[in-house]
């Protein structure tokens, strides 16, 4: 049984018009939900072996917010090809990329991040998927357990929908 953890970018910021799409950085909310998403995978012992991130600023941003909190060593490749296929999900590239990872993490774009998850529900708690469907904030997390051994043979309407945890809903337990 693998495991997949599906992560959104935390939110970005818009304030400079002259910034390409690509470069946007992540705002002052982002960069406190992306360190509280870290602080909670560390705490639930939620670590990927291997994580494929965007190479768009505001994903690299995030996830070095998360690099503090994971607790061993784990592989890292940025993908141009999260960011350009950001339109459809990332299916083909966890098949083609993942390999033999026993964890592994996507930190991407939406509307794929959310694509992704949705097509991948088999089974699971509904009123987490029914959260999901509602909406998928930047800086959410759905976690996954996958019945396969390799992500190569990874398909959708296969996995099982383990939780959905939102840096709001986490910032709101510590408050």
């Amino acid at each position: 049984m693998l495991q997949l953890f599906l992560l959104r970018h935390a939110k970005s910021d818009w304030g400079n018009p002259e910034l390409k799409d690509f470069d946007r950085p992540l705002n002052s909310r982002g960069r406190t939900a992306a360190r509280t998403m870290g602080a909670f995978m560390e705490k639930n012992q939620l670590q990927p072996d291997l994580i494929l991130c965007s190479s768009s600023q505001r994903t690299r941003e995030t996830l070095a917010k998360l690099l503090p909190h994971l607790r061993r060593q784990t592989e890292i490749r940025l993908l141009n090809s999260l960011y350009d296929e950001s339109e459809d999900n990332y299916l083909p590239i966890i098949r083609a990329r993942g390999g033999t990872a026993g964890s592994l993490m996507v930190i991407g774009h939406n509307p794929a991040t959310e694509q992704t998850a949705h097509a991948l529900f088999a089974e699971g708690d509904r009123v987490l998927k029914a959260d999901m469907e509602l909406k998928y904030p930047s800086g959410a997390l759905a976690i996954y357990s996958c019945p396969i051994t390799d992500w190569s043979s990874l398909e959708a309407g296969t996995a099982q929908l383990e939780q959905f945890i939102k840096p709001r809903s986490l910032q709101a337990e510590t408050s």
